[in-house]
């Protein structure tokens, strides 16, 4: 069983439950420690190329009443994670918007995350996709790797075949996606976005000009990091990025679901 608890005021949002219909998975392949309990503090696995092997069902930590929480986020809000509420949780300074822009997120945040398009059963891009609280299952190969989200059973690919980005693609709520690896560090760049898009619950924005760089790494069996930039000359003054920490979620997987409008 999984369940997000309703929130008073956005119901719509995460109400609902999650129950298994297949029998148990076989069990983790994580090695184990002493204890023999998984030790996900030991090295990431390695993919037959020798790249670290992202694969695995990944989540987003919640922001719990007794941990720092965004300012001003109620107790209804919680558990989520805290980035999914506000993308710049943690950064030192905010972020760097067009005076334009500073004034229609203000207008956004004015209807207490309401308008969002994940609170209207309506798609959301690829940042809040990378923060939310349903998990989501990596699944890598040599040529493309996958993410399928439990959130509406959508997904993303990142293209490793040498592909470019098209120069003027039919835009998409998760734009177009290509990647290469530096080292041990998976690096996508993702461009062919929609306009007036969502970075988080409240209502941080982005544009049709954005460009996303995500660094995935696998710093060890439990842990995947993705460093985040966002390029976005139309909405801020400069580019800015933030890290997004997610944990490896062992013997689950990803269900079917879908937020219905209504």
């Amino acid at each position: 069983m999984r369940f997000f608890g309703v929130l008073p005021f956005y119901a719509v949002l995460l109400a609902g439950t999650a129950c298994a219909q297949w029998a148990p998975p076989p069990g983790t392949r994580a090695p184990k420690g002493r204890d023999g309990k998984p030790n996900l503090s030991a090295p990431a696995p390695r993919a037959a190329n020798g790249k670290p092997d992202l694969s695995g069902v990944w989540g987003n930590p919640p922001c719990r009443k007794e941990e720092p929480c965004p300012a001003g986020v109620h107790e209804e809000l919680l558990p989520l994670p805290a980035q999914f509420v506000e993308i710049e949780w943690g950064m030192k300074e905010p972020l760097p918007y067009q005076a334009w822009a500073a004034e229609v997120v203000a207008k956004r945040k004015a209807s207490h995350g309401m308008e969002n398009p994940d609170a209207r059963c309506l798609p959301i891009g690829p940042v809040q996709h990378d923060t939310h609280p349903y998990p989501r299952r990596i699944v890598q190969g040599t040529d493309v790797i996958a993410i399928l989200f439990e959130k509406d059973n959508t997904f993303r690919q990142f293209f490793l075949d040498g592909r470019s980005l098209p120069k003027d693609p039919l835009p998409w709520y998760n734009g177009y996606s290509v990647g290469k690896w530096e080292g041990d560090t998976l690096v996508v760049e993702t461009t062919g976005l929609r306009n007036d898009g969502w970075l988080d619950f409240r209502g941080g924005l982005y544009t049709d000009a954005a460009k996303l760089i995500e660094r995935f790494r696998r710093p060890n069996w439990g842990t995947l990091e993705i460093q985040l930039t966002v390029d976005d000359r139309k909405a801020f003054t400069r580019p800015w990025t933030v890290t997004i920490t997610q944990k490896l979620i062992l013997d689950t997987d990803v269900f079917e679901f879908f937020c219905a409008e209504n």
